[in-house]
């Protein structure tokens, strides 16, 4: 785990880590890599950050809303990651300890992408 800095405020498009609990039901848990979907100005302004969780499960290659991520590191390493477009979420990013993870910030193609999934479920453009 990357330590934030005491003015480091997420970006959208970054990846960070962020402790889920606590959950409900069949949501994530625990400490998980979070893709940023909000923009910093509004991460900052309001301590929320707006995104979508992450994971190495290997069931969600045929999840037609998970996108791949790219390569997970660490305890991880060789495993493909992949964001959930179909579980966003928001959190108090201060209180959930959020902090950069060592992935950085999605590619702009993969973004991209998971921007149309997550528009194919919500429907906003």
């Amino acid at each position: 785990m990357v330590a934030a800095k005491a003015d480091w405020v997420p970006e959208r498009q970054q990846i960070i880590w962020i402790d889920c609990n606590p959950q409900a039901g069949r949501e994530m848990r625990d400490r998980h890599p979070f893709l940023v979907l909000s923009p910093r100005a509004f991460n900052e302004r309001t301590s929320l950050v707006i995104g979508l969780p992450m994971t190495t499960a290997a069931y969600h290659a045929s999840n037609p809303f998970a996108v791949v991520a790219g390569m997970a590191g660490g305890a991880k390493s060789g495993k493909t990651s992949f964001a959930l477009c179909h579980q966003p979420k928001s959190f108090d990013w201060r209180v959930c300890d959020a902090a950069p993870h060592s992935m950085g910030n999605l590619a702009d193609a993969r973004f991209a992408e998971v921007c149309s999934v997550l528009n194919q479920i919500v429907q906003l453009g």
